[in-house]
């Protein structure tokens, strides 16, 4: 048995992970920053009020996002804790600004060899407008800094001449010109999308290495407003082009910044080439919740050694695995009346005993009956495992459909891009090594 302290210093993102390991009998301190969301995974986890006090009881301190403030994040804590003697699970200053920076992460990128697409980076809403204007075609507006986070705020362009985009940049100029100090515009590339996870032991990625299809719109079809994510489908394999000609061309660079976790990287790829969009160095939500369903080893083992610079062995499912996100009111906006009337402390019912494949996010357990906790209006995931990706998805709607909460709502499309001919494409293109 280990010790394994959790934190979140921003919003708390980590509790189903933290709930898994001491499920398996490890001894677990969850710490909580933020005031509104105290009461998440209440009752699935114990909770602690001074992680800084803990650390020294911890083998291991788990950190699941970058953000803590404007002048400071977590890789720069987890980066003095390493040169304290702790093993942590966390990045570095640099690591976090991949995120923060999109400019930095394309010039990391393109230093070590990989492809980019053509991008540029604007603090003046005049001169992208200017740029677009001269330039016409359909880009993408990626919003930097603290806005980056507001998801809606992301654009991607349909007009071959740009129209639309100058028609958005003059809109943001107006609502936003006050707190969006800078933007990135990059030029839309059509293909399909996915992301290429590892994670990394500070000195090399461990295999195998994951792929995940993100779906960030907040309807069927991928339309309406973008949400952090409503669901992901994903597979396990080796390490084939997709890896080698991205997160394995940085390899050298994430080893020498001392990285410990799980980092991604988003690509759009076509018959051309593989084209990286983004980073996401830290967990993400949620795939680290599918990633942990579909591994056969020990959830507490593998960070207990990843922290520790050790190949944990990693075994996974061999197939295809889903998540399904399952939302309440006023999701993914924020509205405190609409939540407080539809949403605040709903109970969560199940019409089995099962609870396979049901995983927590902003939900708490009172005397045995699950509610929803928080502000967040995102309760529960829901993943599902199969051969196929056809029989991933069947298991995991099956699953929602035991599940009873007033008002909820929750995509009924995750995985299908693949079945409709997103892995034919990619199979074609001869991407696609063997899995895992």
């Amino acid at each position: 048995m280990a010790h394994f302290l959790f934190c979140s210093l921003d919003a708390a993102l980590i509790g189903d992970i933290a709930w898994q390991v001491a499920e398996e009998g490890h001894d677990v301190r969850y710490y909580i920053e933020a005031d509104s969301d105290q009461e998440i995974a209440d009752g699935f986890v114990p909770k602690t009020d001074d992680w800084r006090g803990d650390l020294d009881w911890a083998d291991v301190v788990i950190f699941d996002d970058i953000w803590v403030g404007s002048d400071i994040g977590t890789g720069e804590i987890a980066q003095e804790l390493r040169a304290e003697g702790h093993a942590v699970v966390g990045g570095t200053p640099n690591t976090d600004a991949l995120e923060e920076d999109r400019g930095y992460a394309m010039e990391v990128l393109e230093d070590h060899g990989v492809n980019t697409i053509e991008h540029h980076v604007f603090e003046d809403f005049d001169a992208g407008i200017k740029h677009v204007q001269e330039n016409p075609a359909p880009y993408v507006i990626k919003p930097l800094g603290e806005v980056q986070n507001v998801k809606r705020l992301l654009y991607v362009g349909n007009e071959d001449d740009g129209s639309d985009i100058v028609d958005v940049l003059k809109a943001y100029k107006k609502a936003w010109g006050h707190r969006m100090k800078g933007f990135q515009l990059q030029r839309k590339v059509e293909g399909v999308e996915i992301a290429i996870c590892g994670f990394f032991n500070g000195q090399e990625f461990i295999e195998p290495i994951n792929f995940n299809f993100e779906h960030k719109k907040l309807f069927p079809g991928n339309i309406g407003p973008s949400t952090g994510e409503m669901g992901t489908s994903m597979f396990w394999a080796g390490r084939n082009e997709l890896f080698a000609e991205t997160l394995g061309k940085v390899e050298g660079w994430l080893a020498d910044e001392g990285y410990v976790g799980s980092i991604d990287i988003n690509c759009i790829v076509n018959e051309d080439g593989i084209y990286p969009l983004e980073f996401t160095p830290r967990f993400g939500y949620p795939t680290i919740t599918l990633q942990e369903e579909s591994f056969e080893s020990e959830t507490g083992q593998f960070f207990l050694d990843l922290a520790n610079g050790r190949d944990p062995g990693l075994e996974v499912h061999r197939g295809y695995q889903i998540a399904v996100r399952v939302v309440l009111p006023p999701f993914p906006f924020d509205d405190e009346a609409t939540y407080d009337e539809n949403s605040r402390n709903a109970a969560v019912v199940f019409e089995s005993d099962s609870r396979e494949g049901i995983h927590i996010e902003d939900a708490k357990r009172v005397d045995g009956q699950w509610r929803v906790a928080g502000e967040s209006g995102m309760p529960l995931v829901v993943t599902g495992k199969g051969e196929t990706m056809q029989a991933a998805r069947a298991q995991a709607y099956e699953r929602i459909d035991d599940i009873l909460i007033p008002n909820r709502y929750y995509r009924d499309d995750i995985g299908e891009r693949w079945v409709d001919g997103d892995g034919d494409r990619l199979q074609a293109w001869g991407y696609l090594g063997p899995q895992a």
